[in-house]
């Protein structure tokens, strides 16, 4: 398959992704700074968002720079990834109006996680499927940065948990909530 419609509807993807980013964004009660600086942990949680569907928009637009054909391989991971893409509004909105809640911020990591790893994955797919393009073998795709996001979401998400249960913390009811939903459990 020809890459350049793929692109184009993986960037339209994107910017209807964040076009719902922007638009789940409130309004401040009051039209004062304070109204408006409070309103923080949304505004922080969207531009974490935005940065990460950019790197990924920008990586794929140099990407596809130089590859000319990708397979149904390719396809089906990209579609993965889009899909979880697509998810980004829905766990943004659920960390920003509930800053603490442990479910949030578990399936706000979880979420990144699965982008990250599908990222890369896509990466290796596109190679696989052209291995003599010229400007694919140019740019040495197995480097260690690729990992790094990856490394840094598992461990903030291990270390989330691990504090919650070395400390006997998990009783708190959004914690079996969402181990209910992990492991189809039913809350005690």
């Amino acid at each position: 398959m020809n890459t350049n419609r793929f692109e184009t509807f993986f960037d339209a993807i994107i910017a209807i992704i964040i076009t719902v980013l922007v638009l789940k964004l409130s309004q401040p009660a009051a039209p004062t700074v304070p109204a408006f600086l409070a309103l923080n942990a949304r505004f922080i949680t969207y531009a974490i968002c935005y940065l990460a569907l950019f790197i990924i928009w920008y990586d794929n637009h140099n990407l596809f720079q130089v590859v000319e054909e990708i397979n149904n391989t390719v396809l089906i991971i990209y579609a993965i990834q889009m899909f979880a893409i697509s998810l980004l509004p829905y766990f943004a909105t659920w960390v920003a109006l509930n800053v603490n809640s442990i479910a949030a911020e578990t399936m706000f990591g979880i979420d990144f996680l699965a982008i990250l790893i599908l990222y890369v994955l896509s990466i290796y797919a596109v190679y696989r499927a052209d291995p003599y393009n010229c400007g694919i073998s140019k740019n040495n795709f197995r480097k260690i940065y690729c990992y790094i996001p990856i490394i840094i979401v598992l461990i903030g998400i291990f270390n989330k948990l691990y504090s919650l249960y070395s400390r006997n913390i998990c009783l708190h009811s959004d914690c079996t909530d969402l181990l209910a939903f992990l492991f189809k459990t039913s809350k005690t």
